[in-house]
């Protein structure tokens, strides 16, 4: 019986770490698609001094892309081991639904929860809306800034919910 259990028990902690670190490639993946993207389209956002978000790092200033390029690749996999282990106690429910299912469920959590719903102020969140001063409020920066979620969140939720599961 104990040899069972611990038999048992390490399949289900190897399911999870497979399931994470497949989770944080793709978050990667994702994640980068999304802001090579944004940035091709919304250099406005994240470029020269008159940027619309000008509290983020410059990325034409070398020293500000330095510091990105080096701590973008750990932030991301820290950020995908963390979201991964959020979804730990729901694996079997999310692997017992069809496709559709969990693509919308995995995109519209990503969607809200790491962007409408943060709860970090940023132009286009809600808690962007009540504490960030209005010249940071900005509806072209909004839609640039939904821009990229939106692609981030479907390119997200159509990965995890089909090669995961």
């Amino acid at each position: 019986m104990i040899e069972k259990s611990a038999e048992k028990y390490g399949v289900i902690k190897m399911r999870y770490l497979i399931f994470s670190f497949w989770f944080i490639i793709i978050h990667t993946v994702a994640y980068t698609f999304a802001g090579a993207v944004a940035l091709k389209l919304s250099k406005d956002l994240y470029e020269k001094q008159k940027r619309l978000i000008d509290y983020v790092r410059d990325m034409s200033d070398e020293s500000d892309r330095k510091h990105v390029e080096k701590w973008f690749l750990p932030a991301q996999v820290i950020r995908g081991l963390l979201m991964s282990m959020v979804l730990y106690p729901i694996l079997n429910l999310l692997g017992d639904t069809d496709f559709l299912i969990r693509f919308i469920f995995l995109s519209s959590l990503m969607f809200i929860y790491t962007d409408v719903g943060s709860a970090i102020p940023f132009p286009h969140n809600i808690e962007g809306l009540v504490y960030m001063k209005p010249k940071y409020l900005n509806r072209k920066a909004m839609g640039k800034l939904y821009l990229e979620m939106v692609i981030y969140s479907l390119v997200f939720g159509l990965l995890t919910g089909w090669f995961l599961f």
